[in-house]
């Protein structure tokens, strides 16, 4: 059930955010249920505050995780390749979440920029993990400018609708057949994280599912939980929808009287 993603192998296909907890120890708690061995930070919540920013990253540092720094709220490539810049200094990872935002109320990645802040950021060193849509020539054109694994949205970040487009996410894995693919935004329910693996996923990211939860901890372990079912069903092959029925009991040799 391992992954290898930029050559370091997790045992967890669930990535976890760490915005907008109830209370720093849910969000301890979430991620030890959770599993996970990688969790997403953005660089304005560390700085935040001297405090409040040393407190939190020393919290993350004590669970034990690889850390994903992200550019959260950037709209433009200057401000998100500085922004990479800056987490790589802080966190010592070159690792880094890209996002590039392009519109306010969808928060649908400008996917324009994204390609060049990709090209900038990957020829400087880093292993970038773009948040991008499921079109297939902006997945390719991204793989071109250097990154070795896609993060496709499955819908609107934090709008729990789950899988929009089957059809595009299953293109996307068609297409992409040797690419970790990570979806990310979108995701509410465990089933639909389920039903994103079933399709052939490598993994999943996620936040407000669990951070917006009654319980984060109990959510966060229900997602995992569905992440390795989904990935045992995909392993195991999945029957094919069909047309008609099948009996599952033979007719040949079945007893006849008379």
């Amino acid at each position: 059930m391992s992954l290898v993603l930029y050559g370091k192998t997790v045992q967890s296909r669930l990535l976890l955010g760490t915005a907008r907890y109830p209370s720093p120890d849910d969000l301890a708690e979430a991620v030890r249920q959770s599993a996970c061995d990688i969790v997403t930070v953005s660089l304005r919540r560390e700085t935040a505050g001297a405090r409040t920013g040393g407190a939190f990253f020393d919290l993350i540092r004590e669970l034990g995780v690889h850390v994903l720094p992200n550019t959260a709220g950037c709209h433009t490539v200057k401000e998100a390749v500085l922004t990479a810049h800056m987490a790589r200094e802080l966190f010592g990872t070159q690792w880094i979440k890209l996002e590039l935002i392009g519109h306010q109320d969808t928060l649908q990645p400008d996917v324009f920029q994204l390609v060049e802040a990709a090209r900038i950021l990957c020829e400087d060193g880093f292993e970038v993990f773009p948040y991008t849509t499921d079109d297939l020539v902006v997945g390719e054109r991204l793989l071109e400018a250097g990154c070795q694994l896609l993060m496709p949205w499955c819908a609107p970040i934090g709008s729990a609708l789950g899988p929009q487009n089957i059809h595009g996410l299953r293109a996307m894995r068609a297409e992409f057949p040797d690419i970790p693919l990570i979806v990310d935004a979108g995701i509410g329910r465990p089933s639909h994280a389920t039903t994103v693996v079933e399709l052939g996923f490598d993994a999943v990211l996620l936040n407000t599912a669990v951070s917006g939860a009654d319980h984060p901890a109990s959510m966060a372990k229900a997602f995992a939980l569905a992440i390795e079912a989904g990935r045992l069903g995909f392993s195991a092959g999945l029957l094919e929808p069909r047309d008609m029925a099948v009996p599952s009991t033979p007719v040949i040799g079945k007893a006849v009287f008379g």
